[in-house]
């Protein structure tokens, strides 16, 4: 079955090229001109990526991208945001809010696909290791995507899964913003370590008391507690 990819932008033209060449790289796609219609089409059936521009008439992508994160349901969902504007700080406010990938308008629809693919590439990529971590009473059951905490479930964005799971399998040992950043975003996109920093507050936060099991390492990066 075609994996479903839902493309969000409020620009004719440019929605239709963006169509057309996912759909010739055996993508089924779905479109929406705007926030709330993006919003409604991945509520009635989530599709397994959303390219979402960051200029919408309505709400505005970050806006829509802070919705679904803030979701339980689509904790996970693939998110690569377009921009008009090369500014930095669009990046950083994206991947801080959760999305996975970013691409700078002008761009070529093979590159897109190329990103889309590489993204999807990556979520579906098996793991050897294994499937559920428990220490220090969080636990992470990696096949379903759930994390526990203090008895409760605690709902938390791709990435703070991500980053979380990573210095979970290495109790004890430190690893740098750089290695996590690497691991967890890859090697081909731009991430600050302050997108870093921010991500690891936000999850120490959602984890409660046993977010103190998130040490800082001052100068070099992080590690979880053994």
């Amino acid at each position: 079955m075609a994996q479903r990819i839902l493309i969000v932008d409020d620009e004719p033209d440019l929605l239709e090229l963006v169509r057309v060449n996912l759909v010739q790289g055996g993508f089924d796609v779905e479109t929406a001109a705007d926030g709330q219609g993006a919003l409604q089409s991945i509520r009635r059936r989530a599709p397994d990526l959303v390219v979402l521009d960051l200029m919408l008439p309505d709400l505005s992508g970050t806006e829509v991208c802070r919705a679904v994160r803030a979701d339980p349901s689509f904790a996970d969902l693939p998110i690569i945001m377009l921009t008009a504007r090369a500014d930095e700080v669009d990046r950083i406010v994206g991947l801080e809010l959760g999305a996975d990938d970013y691409v700078t308008k002008p761009f070529s629809p093979r590159e897109l696909r190329l990103r889309v693919q590489a993204v999807l590439r990556r979520r579906a990529a098996p793991s050897e290791e294994k499937a559920s971590l428990d220490y220090g009473g969080i636990r992470l059951d990696v096949l379903r995507h759930r994390c526990y905490a203090g008895g409760r479930e605690v709902a938390l964005t791709a990435k703070e899964f991500d980053l979380l799971e990573q210095l979970m399998r290495r109790p004890g040992r430190v690893m740098t913003r750089e290695q996590l950043i690497d691991v967890v975003w890859g090697e081909d996109i731009t991430v600050t370590t302050r997108t870093i920093d921010t991500h690891l507050k936000r999850l120490r936060e959602k984890l409660g008391a046993s977010g103190t099991l998130i040490e800082t390492v001052r100068g070099i990066g992080y590690r979880f507690a053994e």
